[in-house]
């Protein structure tokens, strides 16, 4: 099965990554490219997948999201993922990841998270 990829820029360096079909050892380096030039060529420094369209998730699909949460929080950025099927969120419950990460039942849930966070951060709290 192939993966399908889109963004879009939600405000500046802000980025919605939507991917749909098998995050896996055949699809993995559209992903880390796509990521990759978000990344350096947008500077982008918040990213949120939205994997609502993925069925499948290997260990490279894995690896791929860890490796994008790493790069981001060097440049002080964010991931977020949004929408997981069940199958995936076990994968990353399984590999003790969901931890460390940041997921979110829709794009309402997460403007409220960030909203909040920047509300915080103004007041001196975060």
């Amino acid at each position: 099965m192939s993966l399908v990829l889109s963004a879009s820029e939600r405000s500046p360096r802000v980025f919605n990554l939507f991917l749909s079909g098998s995050l896996d050892s055949n699809t993995y380096t559209d992903l880390e490219e796509k990521v990759d030039y978000l990344i350096r060529e947008e500077e982008a420094r918040v990213i949120n997948f939205d994997m609502a369209g993925v069925d499948y998730i290997s260990s490279m699909g894995v690896r791929v999201v860890l490796k994008t949460e790493k790069e981001l929080r060097k440049r002080a950025g964010h991931l977020s993922l949004m929408h997981l099927k069940p199958q995936i969120r076990k994968v990353f419950e399984i590999i003790n990841a969901l931890p460390s990460l940041q997921i979110f039942a829709s794009l309402q849930e997460l403007d409220d998270y960030l909203a909040e966070m920047q509300r915080q951060t103004m007041e001196g709290r975060a």
